[in-house]
């Protein structure tokens, strides 16, 4: 056979061998993504050309109260919507999160001392002594943490699993949240998981701020209220944010990062978790799996009002 035919044969049966590498891959992402759905959201019907509405209130929908209005609220699409080419760039986006936190030197490893497999419980004085050394480490890591964030925050689409729009049956959200003290308001994001790691919760708001466990309180109105495991007090902790009050027009993001894995029994480097949003008092539920050592994760996100509201300032925190 003729050398010229014989390199052309070869590189066309290259070409045909990467296209079908990238068809298995894709449909393998697909299996993945449907295997979870139904994993989290057995009773959610499939997926169907990922038309699912992000609407969580129409323009100008009215609550049972007439006197309070509520504005229009879309939330963001979230990786099972999308489309396999938008998936694989999301992916892209999602490994060059996890190199950006690695190159910044952000994982704890040995930063406390271990705690051995028990179940002893920690007095006031220890989580305050603990406290202490978070905060110095983040001292130290400032620029870097604030660095990762805004890298992070760039992401529109959110990885979190959408679970239902009402809490299942069992859920003992609400009891961990009344346990801890946790408020309720017009916008509400909790976070609860069942181990002694320490997940962090963070709120990305339009007016640029960052609400997290070294922001609790941001001048736009919202509160970080709840924070647990910083010292592995509980197996079944949970985390708050809140606006008691109304909330400003513009977009919100809602990070999870896995702050420190606490070596304890049944305690893995990987931990489900699941995500409440509650926005003037409709409720969207996620769940996912995040892997210590890994990027902060935009798990979901949220606009209120419609482009003239958001094109306004908002002023005294009032709609």
């Amino acid at each position: 056979m003729d050398p010229a035919i014989l390199a052309i044969l070869i590189v066309l049966g290259g070409g045909s061998g990467v296209t079908i590498y990238r068809f298995i891959k894709r449909r393998n992402q697909r299996l993945l993504r449907e295997a979870l759905r139904k994993k989290y959201a057995p009773d959610l019907p499939e997926l169907r050309n990922h038309e699912t509405s992000t609407i969580v209130h129409s323009e100008n929908e009215l609550s049972g109260n007439s006197n309070i209005e509520i504005p229009p609220v879309v939330r963001t699409h979230q990786i099972e919507e999308l489309s396999e080419k938008d998936y694989d760039e999301w992916e892209t986006r999602d490994d060059s999160r996890n190199e950006n936190i690695i190159e910044l030197r952000l994982i704890i490893e040995e930063l406390l001392e271990e705690l051995p497999p028990n179940d002893e419980e920690f007095d006031d004085d220890e989580r305050i002594m603990e406290l202490g050394v978070r905060e110095t480490w983040i001292e130290q890591n400032d620029e870097e943490l604030e660095e990762h964030a805004t890298f992070v925050e760039r992401e529109d689409v959110g990885s979190g699993i959408i679970v239902e729009d009402a809490p299942p049956e069992n859920d003992d959200l609400d009891h961990r949240l009344e346990r801890e003290g946790g408020k309720s308001g017009a916008v509400q994001v909790s976070l609860a998981w069942d181990d002694y790691n320490d997940l962090d919760l963070h709120l990305f708001c339009p007016s640029g701020e960052r609400i997290y466990f070294n922001n609790r309180n941001s001048e736009c109105g919202g509160e970080l209220d709840v924070d647990m495991n910083v010292k592995p007090v509980s197996r079944t902790p949970v985390e708050n944010v809140v606006w008691t009050s109304a909330p400003p027009m513009g977009a919100y993001k809602v990070g999870v990062h896995f702050y420190k894995h606490h070596r304890k029994r049944k305690t893995k480097k990987s931990c489900k978790f699941r995500l409440r949003v509650s926005l003037y008092g409709k409720i969207q539920e996620y769940s996912g799996i995040i892997k210590y050592g890994k990027a902060m994760q935009m798990v979901t996100g949220f606009t209120i009002g419609n482009q003239e509201d958001i094109s306004k300032k908002y002023q005294n925190h009032e709609i």
